[in-house]
Order: C-alpha cells, then structure tokens, then sequence
C-alpha cells in the first residue's frame, strides 16, 4: 500500500523545501523527495558557498588596499584550501538548517531517485536499490537544472570545471578561462582574478553581463579589466584540449581571426540543463519548451495534479524566483482542495530582482532602457553616480552609478540598474516600488536616511525628474 500524502514535492532546493514548508503550515500532509542533499543546488553547491567564497575574496581584496584606509597589513596572502573549507562548512550548516526545517514542519523526506509513473503516483529508488510507491493528490516538479557542457568541453574535474569543480578546486589556477559571462561565469570570474590567477573571459555576445543594461555592462567591463581581466566580446572558444598540465583553447575573436591560447584552467558557464530525464514528464504528457515545463501564472503544467517550479520550468533561473513559485504553487493547490483563506497571486517575472555578486556588484529589476524603449515606452531616465554619494565615499567604495527608468507618461517604475558596492542589497527597494506598482512621486516623496548607500536611489529618481540635488 502506498504512503498517502495531499502533496508530494520532487526536489528539496530553494523551492522544493520551501514549498514543502508553506504545505505544512497549511495543513497538508508533504512529503519531499530528494536524491542528493537537502537545500538542492544553491543550498550546497550555488548561491550561498558562491557567495562565501567571494566574501572571501573581498576581505582580500580590502586586505591589498588597507593603505587606502590608513591600515597596514603585511604578507598578506590566500589560503585556496582554507577558504574553500569555509565555504563547505557554510554549506553543511546550512544543510543541517533544512534538515531541522523539515522536521519541525513535519515534512516526511524520502531520500532516493523519484518517478513519477502516473498522475498521483511517485516512486522512489533509494540509495540501497529498494523502491518506495507514494501516492498524493498533487506533485509539485522542483528538480532543478545542472550546468550546461559544451559538446568539445567536457568537464573532468581537474582542468575543465563547471561551476561545482570550481568550488572545490584541487589546485590553484594560474591562467584561467572562463567560458561565458553570465551571473556565474562573471562571479567566478571576479573570485579567482581577487585570488591572484591570470583570469579570461570569453563572450559569443557584444558584452559581459548580457541580460544587464547596457550601461552597465560597459562600466563592469571596464572595472574587470582595470582590475587585470581579460576580456573578449563577439569571440568564441571553436575547440579546448586538456593535457597533464593545463588547457589549449581555439579562440575565434571578433575580427574573425582564430588563436591558439594555453590556460592552466578552463571554467564553462554557458547555461543549464533542466533536470527533465526519468522522471516521466515525457510519459505523462507534460509540455516543455526546450527542456523546460511549461507552467501557468499558478504553476500547473497541462497536466491536472501536477505542477512546476525552478530552474526546471521557464527563466529567470534564479532561487527566489524558485521560492517565491513554490509559495504560489502550494497556495493554488491548498485553494483546489477548499482552503478558501489562501489566495495567490499570479508570478510576474518582470518584478524579480536579479544579483550578480562580483567586484562590483550588479543588480537589477524590471526592462532595461533598451527593452521600455523596444516595448513602446516614452522614457525618463536618470542616473546617479557613487561618487556624489557620502556614505559610498566614506567606505572608499565610490565606483559605480544607479540608473531608473520610468515611464514618462504614467511615471511607473519600468526598471532600476545598479553597479557598485551592496547594489545586491539596495535592489529590493526598487522591487518593493514594482510589485506595489509605485510611481515617480512616491520614491520622490520616500525619506531615505543619511548616511546611506540608499540616498542614490533617491536621487537616480530625483534625476530622471530633472530635480538631481548632489550632481
């Protein structure tokens, strides 16, 4: 007789679990099946050792400029080995976090490979080779993605990394090229260059951070090189041989021209894969668009009692965009069961946030001014640099600018850009303006406190209004 749960949720990542959790707390009996560890992808092997990992660099980087802040510090250097055991211990607290989670919720957790045969229905073959038959009246799909490899680039651990080699490296890179200059390729890329390695990026794009504005783009750009990096735009590795001691990469640049480059190293960040195979969506019918599920603003696929969520469905891949989907899954599946005190709301890619955690920071919300120019608006646009701002100068952080673009005949909140210092943490000011449909009078009208990085924000709309008060 199979175990019988109202929700079964494939996948424990930042929307499997958090999923999992919102189920609980509205009385439905969960279960979550997981085949690795607890926390998925960004818990254990993404966003947060990422994240530590480039803590790390930054104290390091703070460290080689203490001169500029009256301090001096001697011999300073990287330990690759100890910095790469914070991070897994990072990992393995946070790990243990979920673990406590889904027992205080009382979420059951079947660990082993899940299945789902029919509609109902799940199986889960467990580490030991016994399978366990489930039953629920919905299944929500939260399996994630995996990193992307190029056909003539596959990765071995050693000299050619995905993003998972290049947490735990076995070694120190002294040349290093990265393929792909998207959040990952990018956040790597600013970490080892901080770590000391000779770092190159290479771009089939005309720039770095494509999905960013183009303002921004370029002012990383300029930053990354003027910290050492290497970077290629419009170019393309055509071929990459690992040997015993490093990598030799064809790289057709933009003029056309092919060259034979060597690297001790070679990370490949060119995208992911949705984790779609052998788990029945095929079989059940389930539409998808390249890989991906198709879902509805509520998260249900085609199929009746099935639903979606992640990196597995449609972009931005990004976990809160997963957490946030897992919330609204959960509460249209609790109304289809007569829970009338629930009432979700449809996703709107348009009002989630994007973070890119290099030196420095890039973040965003909404169209660029491209893309509100593209879709018929008439634009206000105003920008603010770090350098007029107190706080920014007094960190010694003054590089970088904000950037809002409004519609000038309504005045909503089209989009925000940032490059600077914590723009990873200013973003969500701007996304609170968009998901409560905000206009220019209300940020104008908003006291920001002094001194703070928060007062640009201010005056990027204060400048699209031709009322800029520092500049």
């Amino acid at each position: 007789m199979a175990d019988q749960y109202d929700v079964i949720i494939l996948g424990s990542g930042p929307g499997g679990y958090v999923a999992a959790i919102r189920a609980a707390q509205l009385g439905l009996k969960t279960a979550i099946v997981e085949r690795e560890n607890l926390g998925g992808i960004c818990l254990n092997w993404g966003c947060i050792p990422t994240k530590a990992l480039l803590r790390s660099a930054e104290v390091l980087h703070n460290m080689n400029h203490a001169k500029a802040y009256g301090l001096s510090a001697d011999n300073v250097k990287a330990d690759l080995p100890a910095v790469v055991a914070r991070s897994r211990g990072v990992a393995k607290q946070l790990n243990q976090g979920v673990t406590h989670l889904m027992k205080k919720n009382k979420v059951a957790v079947h660990m082993g490979e899940g299945a789902i045969p029919a509609p109902g229905k799940v199986t889960v073959k467990g580490t030991d080779g016994k399978t366990t038959d489930l039953a629920a009246k919905h299944i929500v799909i939260a399996t994630g993605a995996r990193a992307r490899e190029l056909p003539f680039a596959q990765s071995d651990g050693k000299r050619i990394w995905t993003y998972r080699s290049a947490m735990t490296p076995p070694e120190m890179p002294s040349e290093l090229l990265v393929i792909g200059s998207g959040a990952i390729g990018i956040e790597f890329a600013s970490f080892y260059n901080d770590m000391g390695a000779k770092v190159t990026v290479v771009e089939m794009l005309d720039r770095i951070v494509p999905v960013e504005d183009a303002e921004v783009s370029d002012f990383l750009a300029k930053s990354l090189a003027k910290q050492g990096m290497t970077l290629l735009t419009g170019a393309g590795v055509e071929s990459l041989k690992a040997d015993a001691t490093g990598v030799v990469a064809k790289i057709k640049t933009r003029d056309g021209k092919v060259e034979e480059k060597r690297f001790s190293h070679c990370i490949v960040a060119v995208g992911i894969v949705p984790n779609t195979e052998n788990i029945g969506v095929e079989k059940l019918g389930i539409k998808t668009t390249k890989g991906h599920i198709d879902t509805d603003a509520m998260c249900r696929t085609n199929v009746p009692g099935i639903s979606a969520i992640g990196d597995v469905t449609a972009p931005p891949w990004l976990a809160h965009k997963a957490s946030h989907e897992g919330i609204i899954a959960i509460e249209a599946i609790a109304g289809s069961l007569g829970n009338k005190d629930v009432h979700p709301h449809a996703m709107d890619a348009r009002n989630i946030p994007g973070c890119t955690y290099c030196h420095p920071q890039v973040a965003s919300v909404g169209l660029t001014e491209a893309k509100a120019k593209e879709a018929g608006h008439e634009v206000k646009v105003g920008k603010f640099p770090f350098i007029g701002n107190g706080k920014a100068i007094a960190l010694g952080e003054a590089e970088g600018f904000i950037k809002t673009v409004f519609d000038a005949k309504t005045g909503e909140l089209l989009g925000a850009h940032m490059v600077g210092a914590e723009v990873t943490e200013l973003i969500q000011g701007y996304a609170v303006g968009k998901q409560a449909e905000l206009v220019e009078t209300d940020f104008i009208q908003t006291v920001y406190p002094h001194p703070t990085l928060s007062e640009m924000m201010h005056e990027s709309v204060l400048a699209a209004y031709g009322r800029v008060i520092h500049m």
